[in-house]
Order: structure tokens, then sequence, then C-alpha cells
């Protein structure tokens, strides 16, 4: 396992970090298996642990709490605050009033004293980010927060993050977590060169696009049974289950990323996330397990390097900046809704 500098700061972390999205219900619901997950990670040499109050609903924030009982000063942990957690209309966003309850909720359920990394989930379009950055600022003059970070910020609010900070004294972002894979390529137009520019560490999620790129989903072939895209699946559910996989177009994609894996003597899963971790932005790159199986293959992509062939052959079949059809990035912008277009 490599370890690589967090951003700009003095903190070393794996340059894996375990994601726990599918710890709970939404997941794997068995906590008993998911807290041997943890400790499987920890002993393959990862050190740092990213997960979110809205996995299910805290249920993964309280698995990774009771995991690091008596290991907890070896982890840095991760966490977010954004998505509602209620149906009340204020336990949501990037107020001073939602932060304040938020990270309270986060250190109770994780069964610590302070958060290591906290990470606003996604950008609120609603709120100011002076107010934002002002509240988190206050978390780490209290030593609750050490650290924050932005999730899916365009590159443009991600400059202007840095630039508020600045002008009114606040801490800054040291990390962004952007989506970024061989399917979500866009994010190289932008977003990665931006946090080159100004230092901030790159935590990929989705590196493997969902599962489509362990080569899970082929031509001919229905999808495994509990897959996000199987008839029953995470994705399908969110579509009204009308999903059909064999009219996908990213299909045939998978066909010919498979045959430069082959070539190149790795998995589909090693060839995904050495893509991912080949990028100067990337810090450390995020897997999402949800059983043992899937946490050991992870894990043996770890110390895999892409050659320069191999590289030039992904950018034939899917060019840099660009994203595979029915890719989906979640930034929600405003002023790109229908009633908001001026034509």
């Amino acid at each position: 396992m490599r370890y690589v500098k967090l951003g700009r700061t003095g903190v070393e972390v794996s340059a894996q970090c375990l994601g726990t999205m599918m710890f709970g219900p939404m997941g794997n619901p068995d906590p008993v298996q998911c807290q041997e997950m943890v400790h499987t990670a920890l002993e393959a040499g990862i050190n740092f642990v990213d997960t979110a109050d809205v996995y299910s609903r805290g249920q993964s924030e309280e698995i990774l709490g009771a995991a690091l009982k008596g290991r907890r000063d070896d982890v840095v942990v991760a966490t977010k605050c954004y998505n509602a957690m209620s149906k009340e209309r204020n336990h949501r966003g990037s107020s001073r009033r939602w932060i304040t309850k938020a990270v309270e909720d986060s250190l109770r359920r994780l069964q610590t004293d302070h958060i290591d990394l906290y990470q606003v989930h996604r950008l609120d379009w609603g709120t100011d980010l002076d107010e934002t950055l002002g509240a988190l600022s206050d978390l780490v003059r209290a030593g609750k927060v050490l650290y924050i970070g932005s999730s899916s910020y365009p590159a443009e609010w991600i400059v202007e993050a840095q630039a508020v900070a600045a002008a009114n004294h606040h801490q800054r972002y040291v990390t962004e977590q952007p989506q970024y894979s061989i399917f979500a390529r866009s994010t190289e137009a932008a977003v990665l060169p931006t946090c080159l520019r100004h230092g901030i560490g790159v935590l990929p999620w989705s590196p493997l696009a969902g599962g489509w790129l362990t080569g899970k989903y082929r031509r001919d072939a229905p999808a495994p049974e509990g897959a996000r895209f199987s008839p029953g699946g995470l994705f399908n559910r969110r579509r009204g289950g009308t999903v059909e996989l064999a009219e996908d177009p990213r299909l045939g994609l998978v066909e010919a990323l498979v045959a430069v894996a082959d070539k190149a003597g790795i998995t589909m899963t090693q060839l995904s996330l050495a893509f991912v971790a080949a990028h100067p932005a990337v810090t450390s790159t995020i897997i999402g397990p949800k059983t043992p199986e899937q946490l050991q293959d992870l894990l043996g992509a770890a110390d895999v390097v892409l050659d320069d062939a191999t590289l030039d052959a992904i950018d034939a079949i899917i060019p840099p900046g660009i994203d595979a059809p029915e890719t989906e990035h979640y930034v929600e912008n405003p002023g790109l809704a229908v009633e908001a277009r001026r034509r």
C-alpha cells in the first residue's frame, strides 16, 4: 500500500480509502460482516475510511464507530453532511444551523470526539459559501473537526470556495471528492486541473462506475442478482424499475475495455482502479465493497500501475475529458433547470 499526503496537509493517508456507503441496509445489512471488512482493510494497510451521515440514515457511521473501537487513533476518519436526514426542512443543506447539528450527530454515531475530515456532500446552491465555511471553521477551532473538504463541487465553485476562505479568514477546503472513472472523464476537463493548481487532495468516488467497470455487466448475460443494475437493484429501483440492460450503450465499451485488461494481464477491477490512481491530481481512491469477496478484489488493485500503452488504449475507447453514455454527475445546477433557461 502506498501512502501520500492529504492535499497540502501533513497527514499521510493510504492510496486506497475504504468507502462505507454499502455498510447498512442500503448495501450489506450484516453489521458484524461490515465491521470485519473494516478490520481486513486496516490489516491490508488502509488507514483512511470515508462515510457519510446519509448512508443508511446513519447506520454506516454507527457500524464504523463500533469497528474502530481501540483503533481510532490509527485511522483517518472522514464523513460528510448535506443530504436530508429527515422530512424536517432544516435537517439538510449547508447552513450553519444544520452543520452545527449534523456534526454532533456524526460524532455520536462514530463514537469519537473529533472528525479528521468533514466534507460537504454536495454544493448547496441556496446557501452562501461564507456561511458554510464560517460554520466549518468554527468546528475546526472547537477541535471537533480537523480538516474540511467538499464533494461533487463544480470547478468554478472549488475556486470560489478558496477565494471566500482567503477573503474571510476561514479554513479552506483541503480535499475534493469528485466522481471519476473511465466512464466519468469529464472531471478531467476542469475539476482535476483546478485541484492540482490549488493543492487540493482528490478523493474519487465511484471509480468502478457503479460496478460497470468490474466487467460484471456483459452482452447476452443477465445482470448478477443483487447488482445495482439488476432488475431489483439500487439504480434500477431509483428509475422505477425501467432499466433495460441489454439496450445500454455501455455494454460495447465494457467489451472493448475487457480486451485491454486481458492484454495487460490484469482484471477489469485492477484496470479501472489503476486508471484513476494514475492521474497526478488523485490522492486516494475510494473503494466501496459490499462483501468481503469484493473487498479482496479491490485490495488486489492497490499496487497495480498501468503503462503508457494501456492508458493510450483506454483513451482510444473513451477520450480524455469525455463521459460515457448514461453518466450522471448529480451537480443539480439550478441555472440549468428548464425554468431558468432564457430561451
